[in-house]
Formats: structure tokens, C-alpha cells, sequence
């Protein structure tokens, strides 16, 4: 594990490890001979296994000192940033997406911002152009043009906010100028891998869909119903298919930012860490989708409403009397965008940090990537925990004076 916000891949990344196991050559933590899929370390509370030394009474060690210097007898998990270093729940990431933003508000919120501005701008222009020519062509071209330029910002906000969120796991802050320089030789290869997601997406709902289109062109104007049914059960299964290939492929955009590995790398490495909580990574995913909407919605809708009434007659006179299609005046556009500016800024990088927070989690889940992240944050990894004698803690060498642990024992293992 290195000091930088990018995160090297396991010794075997293009090799799939056993369940619950880091790759061969990963780090271990001294005394420790096996990773969460198996012996606890001892320092984890939250793994599931008993304390050191076999089970302690409710309260603490013997002679009255707390366990892991923690009430209640549990060693706690390093926190040096917005997540503890452990296996995380679903509310941990959640609230660990939210934290990021919060704790990083000058960064995520500048670089957000001036995405959410220049995706609503090339909304308005759009729009506008409806609004001054309602029976032109030119609105639909300005919007097939809009689409990769979109696509290009969605990108560049995966590729600063990913390299915020690492450092917000290791508490340590962040400039966009330092998010920029270091997302910067992935970007491209970003693009890429974005693309040719978009496109296997794409390509597997035509694929499926192209039998029923090709059945209804030809069979006009009497196609058959029960074949039309049984047509469209094929297009749903392509739709569930696309889903289901879409979460395998999901984590791929963190993969190769944080590891540094090419896109058809990254799609493997994700596919890996998703198996067998295929589930697990889609739920997480569509309740933070879920919720990001909910929370953008409560924003925009008073801004809507307000552009709303400022078009009054003018939205729906036309459209009622002479059966034009209604479009907003410029006032009216410009304040509805103001509120997907401010919605944009607050839900563009909680998004991002929830798909980052996932990979990370899958990671740690897997192969133990929270020894490295401790490591990386600077926090020493600590030992078990031996229990208190009459003078003090007694280990394999004698008990330790005020001074510190016996025989040169490390300092900052001790403090935690």
C-alpha cells in the first residue's frame, strides 16, 4: 500500500483469489496469519470473533481495565476518515458518501458546481432554442450534440470525485488542483471504459429488442398478438440482462482509477469483486440512487414551481388553443436551473462516493484492503491486547514499565 490517493492492485489482480482471502503476497498484520475470511485479526471488533485470550467479562479485562481501551469489551476499528476501516454496513457507506461531502465541502462542492453549471447551461441553450424556434429541426440536433458532452462531464466528475474520496478515507484532505493532477493521465481511459459500458448496454437491449421491431415493420397492418407477447418477453429479458451486466461492470470506474489498470482490467477486476454479492452491490446501488434523486427532487421542485408560474399563459395558452407543444420563456428557464445547479452540486459527489465507497468495501471484504488503508493512513496496526496484571500489562517478555511496552516494543501500537 502506498502514501498516494491511488491504491495499488493486489499482487494478483488478473488472478481470483479464494472467497474471503487476499491475494498471495498481500500485507499481513504482525501476529496475525489469515485475513477477515477466516482468523479475526485481533484489533477488528466488528468481525464477529472473541477478543484475545479467550472471552472476557462483560465491562472490561481483569483487573478492572476496559478491553481495547473501548467500554463494553470490544477493540474499536481505526476511523481516520469518513469510514471505519472494516467491513462496512449499508448505512456506513451511505452516511460515509454524505460525510465526504461534508467534511470536503470546498473541493466536492467546487468541482460539483461547475459541472451542475455547465450541464444546466447546455440544457437552457437547448431549451431556448425550442422555445424561439418550436417547429425547427435545430432543438433535437443541439441535443443529440449535448449527449457527449454530457457523457464527458459525468466523467470528469467520476474521475476528481473518486480521487477525493480516497483521500477522504484516509482524512486527509484535498484541492481540486490535486484531484485534477491526479486524475488527470486516467481520464481518457476513463472515457473509454465509459463508452464501451454505454455501448455493450446498448448493444445487448437492440439485440433483443430487434426481432419484435423487425416482426412488427413486416407484419403490418394485422401483426399477431401472441407473437408480439412472446417478442416482448424477449426484450425484457435483454432489459434484465443489461441490468444484470451493468452491476457486474459497476466497479470498474474506481478500479481503474485507484489501481491504475486498463479497461479491460478494470471490467474483470470488477466482475470478481462483484461475484457472489451481486445482490448485496445492487441494493446498496439503487437505494443511493434512490436517495440522491429524492434529495435532488426536494431541492428542484421549488424552483419549478416558481418557473412554473412565472411562464403562466404563456406555458399553456398556446399549446391548449393552437396544439403547439408548450415551452418555457428564458426567466422561467433560467431560475428551474438554478435549482438543478444547486440540486446537481449536492448530488453529484454523494453519488460518486457511494460507487467508490461500495468498491472499497468489496475490497476490504475480500482482501483485507483495511490493513493496507491503516497502513497508508499512517495509524500503526495494533497487536492483541494482553490482560492488565496487578502492576501493569504483562506480555511474552516481562512486564512493560511507565516508559512504555517491553524490549522495544512499537509505540504507536501501543496508543492504540
Amino acid at each position: 500500500m502506498t502514501d498516494t490517493p491511488g491504491w495499488a492492485p493486489p499482487s494478483s489482480s488478473e488472478q481470483p483469489g479464494e472467497e474471503g482471502r487476499p491475494p498471495a503476497g498481500a500485507p499481513t498484520v504482525p501476529g496475525q496469519s489469515s485475513p477477515h475470511g477466516s482468523t479475526p485479526p485481533p484489533w477488528g471488533g466488528g468481525y464477529g470473533g472473541p477478543p484475545p485470550g479467550g472471552p472476557k467479562p462483560w465491562g472490561g479485562a481483569p483487573g478492572g481495565q476496559p478491553w481495547g481501551g473501548q467500554p463494553g469489551g470490544w477493540p474499536q476499528s481505526p476511523k481516520p476518515g469518513v469510514i471505519p476501516l472494516r467491513p462496512l454496513g449499508v448505512g456506513e457507506i451511505l452516511d460515509g458518501a454524505f460525510s465526504t461531502v461534508r467534511r470536503h465541502w470546498r473541493t466536492t462542492l467546487g468541482i460539483s458546481l461547475g459541472l451542475a453549471v455547465l450541464q444546466q447551461t447546455i440544457v437552457v441553450l437547448i431549451q431556448w432554442q425550442s422555445y424561439q424556434n418550436p417547429d425547427s429541426v435545430l432543438p433535437v440536433v443541439s441535443a443529440l450534440v449535448s449527449v457527449p458532452l454530457t457523457l464527458l462531464i459525468g466523467v470528469v466528475a467520476t474521475a476528481l470525485l473518486t480521487m477525493v474520496v480516497s483521500r477522504a478515507i484516509l482524512g486527509r484532505p484535498v484541492t481540486v488542483g490535486e484531484a485534477w493532477r491526479d486524475s488527470r493521465p486516467r481520464v481518457l481511459q476513463l472515457l473509454g471504459l465509459t463508452l464501451l459500458n454505454a455501448l455493450i448496454m446498448l448493444g445487448i437491449v437492440l439485440v433483443a429488442a430487434a426481432p419484435l421491431i423487425g416482426y412488427l415493420i413486416a407484419s403490418r397492418p394485422d401483426p399477431n398478438p401472441g407473437l408480439v407477447v412472446l417478442l416482448a418477453v424477449v426484450v425484457v429479458a435483454g432489459v434484465l440482462a443489461a441490468g444484470w451486466i451493468t452491476v457486474q461492470l459497476s466497479l470498474a470506474a474506481p478500479a481503474l482509477m485507484l489501481e491504475k489498470q486498463g479497461i479491460r482490467a478494470a471490467f474483470s477486476r470488477s466482475r470478481r469483486l462483484v461475484r457472489g454479492s451481486w445482490w448485496r452491490v445492487f441494493g446498496i446501488s439503487a437505494l443511493g440512487s434512490v436517495l440522491v434523486s429524492i434529495i435532488a427532487g426536494i431541492i428542484e421542485m421549488p424552483f419549478s414551481i416558481v418557473g412554473v408560474v412565472m411562464a403562466g399563459d404563456e406555458l399553456f395558452g398556446d399549446s391548449l388553443t393552437t396544439g403547439l407543444d408548450p415551452a418555457l420563456p428564458p426567466a422561467a428557464l433560467v431560475v428551474i436551473a438554478v435549482g438543478g445547479v444547486i440540486g446537481g452540486t449536492i448530488t453529484i459527489p454523494a453519488g460518486a462516493a457511494i460507487n467508490v465507497l461500495i468498491y472499497v468495501d468489496q475490497r476490504i471484504r475480500r482482501e483485507a484492503l483495511d490493513i493496507e488503508l491503516t497502513r497508508a493512513a499512517g495509524l500503526a496496526e495494533p497487536g492483541p491486547v494482553e490482560p492488565a496484571g496487578p502492576t501493569g500489562p504483562t506480555g511474552p517478555a516481562g512486564p512493560a514499565g511507565p516508559a512504555g511496552p517491553a524490549d522495544g516494543g512499537d509505540p504507536a501500537a501501543a496508543r492504540l
